[in-house]
């Protein structure tokens, strides 16, 4: 089972990012999908959750309003389009699945990617 995430770098204040994580080696059908991130000195953290049919989707407060997460079943992908990106949104950003609807515990989620940074110049 891999999950492979991409799209990450360095952007400007203010700018824009979106990244994709593509799933592979069996079906999420079912699957609740979620972006966490890692500040440095930080612990990881919750940003955001998406459920199989998109039903319910769960935002960190303080990405609530400029983040987007979305997720394309058929492509196995899920999105988080990133805006106004200010210097605190500076992270290793993991895509992960779950089995489980609790959302802000990384222990509970099945699957994770490798990680894919993001920096925001100020």
């Amino acid at each position: 089972v891999q999950l492979v995430e991409s799209g990450g770098g360095l952007v400007q204040a203010g700018g824009s990012l979106r990244l994709s994580c593509v799933a592979s080696g069996r079906t999420f059908s079912g699957y609740m999908m979620g972006w966490f991130r890692r500040a440095p000195g930080k612990e990881r953290e919750f940003v955001a959750a998406i459920t199989w049919r998109a039903d319910f989707i769960y935002y960190e407060e303080s990405v609530r309003g400029r983040f987007t997460i979305s997720r394309d079943n058929a492509r196995n992908t899920v999105y988080l389009q990133m805006n106004n990106l200010n210097a605190e949104d500076t992270a290793v950003y993991y895509c992960t699945a779950s089995d489980t609807w609790i959302l802000r515990t990384p222990s509970t989620y099945k699957y994770w990617g490798q990680g894919t940074q993001v920096t925001v110049s100020s």
